[in-house]
């Protein structure tokens, strides 16, 4: 039988979180087809055939909450005050060009696929057609969107339009990019945060996310006075505000929730709405409930917040993680297993999944699911040997260990060697871009 691609004597992470030896994966037509021992190199004729042997094979990490147009502001936000937002981040995004969110896109790209990152979403911003560029180019699977503001005194008036020039420049994102690049590249629509857009635009928004039949996504409960100004000029708190506006439902998507009522909570489960968290990011502004949410059964997803936060490696957000909540979480009511590594993979993995709304194609290592996936070399003194090698995955792995990228069962990097961008390049026109960023935006 004929095959694309074989990956030959590897290890297999299960959905169930075990560990399974000498397997063989077999991808036809961008999907796992089988999945047999060692006679399957006798079964299946491949065009091509990758070495597995001392690496695990396990679902590509899906960062669910990223800026691409903040890759230039590396290192720019640490140790400063609030508010960074009006301080920094506004006169930086105020001032991109189309040719900065190019190369910042194509950045992002490539640090995701070497730190075993396939799939991710953006919390939007401008220029987006040059980041569904990049991501075509790249072999990533992403959800990308337009961010909106029509209101807020702090943002600048370059930053803010009309709620009919919103809604026409998310549209067009959407005809033009919705399902492109071999179905890679989702559009969904965003609302940038619940202070910077009025109820007319946020219900708009959702009105036009649920004709499309797709995602919607804005930043929820991150920081204490987005939840003063709701419960100052709407008498309701974050999430409470969304339900009365009639836009929660299984296809939203609230970044952060860090600052989560009891009620609000309710109301996430309620809807069957989904969360992410960032964790390095967020341990500056709080504590994620996570423990409580996931007794709900609520499906979590895990994100970077971008390269001005922390960098896009989800393996550092993961140990980051689960540190946080044993300390907050577990130490209090020693509670050692508060939060097991396996729940804080399936986070990473098929959390993520759930939350870009496309786990059933992705997001496990199965039979008939997407070829998505990542080979973790094993065979390093900080790896093995092991007792338990999903407890090793988060307690030691870090992102160099990632020697393959697989996506839609296209090998994108091979060995750590990317072999669908100019990672050269992009270092040097990124350093370039950074330099000038620097003067034009004054920051």
């Amino acid at each position: 039988m004929n095959a694309d691609l074989l990956i030959k004597h590897c290890s297999i992470l299960t959905p169930a979180f075990e560990i399974k030896h000498g397997q063989n994966i077999v991808i036809q037509d961008q999907k796992i087809i089988a999945m047999e021992e060692d006679n399957a190199t006798q079964i299946y004729q491949a065009k091509e055939i990758l070495d597995g042997k001392g690496k695990l094979v396990m679902p590509g990490l899906i960062d669910a909450h990223t800026h691409t147009n903040q890759q230039l502001l590396r290192g720019r936000i640490s140790d400063e005050y609030p508010m960074i937002w009006t301080r920094i981040m506004v006169p930086f995004e105020s001032n991109l060009r189309e040719e900065d969110v190019a190369i910042s896109a194509e950045l992002s790209c490539l640090e995701m696929l070497k730190s075993g990152t396939t799939g991710f979403i953006d919390a939007g911003g401008s220029y987006m057609h040059k980041v569904a560029e990049a991501v075509a180019s790249s072999g990533l699977r992403g959800v990308l969107s337009c961010s909106t503001m029509d209101t807020g005194a702090a943002i600048p008036e370059s930053m803010k339009t009309t709620m009919e020039d919103n809604i026409q420049k998310s549209k067009n994102l959407f005809d033009t990019y919705h399902g492109k690049a071999d179905g890679r590249i989702h559009v969904w629509y965003s609302l940038r945060s619940l202070i910077t857009c009025t109820p007319e635009l946020i219900q708009k928004v959702y009105e036009l996310a649920k004709a499309d039949g797709t995602g919607m996504q804005t930043h929820m409960n991150e920081y204490p006075n987005e939840i003063s100004y709701c419960l100052e000029n709407f008498q309701m708190r974050p999430y409470e505000l969304l339900e009365s506006l009639g836009v929660l439902d299984e296809n939203f998507l609230g970044a952060h929730s860090i600052l989560l009522s009891e009620h609000e909570m309710e109301l996430i489960q309620q809807y069957n709405s989904k969360v992410v968290h960032c964790p390095i990011s967020n341990a500056g502004k709080g504590f994620t409930k996570s423990p409580g949410l996931m007794q709900k059964g609520v499906d979590i997803g895990l994100g970077t917040d971008g390269a001005a936060h922390s960098g896009l490696s989800l393996f550092d957000q993961m140990k980051v993680f689960k540190s946080l909540m044993r300390a907050f979480w577990g130490v209090p009511i020693f509670d050692p297993v508060v939060m097991p590594s396996k729940n804080i993979l399936d986070m990473a993995t098929l959390g993520g999944a759930k939350a870009m709304l496309q786990d059933d194609q992705f997001g496990t290592i199965e039979v008939d699911k997407k070829a998505d996936m990542i080979l973790i070399d094993m065979d390093q003194p900080h790896i093995a040997p092991t007792h338990q090698l999903t407890n090793t995955l988060i307690e030691s792995a870090n992102s160099k260990d990632v020697a393959d990228v697989i996506v839609n069962g296209k090998i994108l990097m091979k060995n750590r060697e990317v072999l669908t961008l100019d990672e050269e390049r992009i270092q040097y026109e990124s350093k370039k871009a950074m330099d000038d960023l620097i003067i034009r935006a004054k920051i």
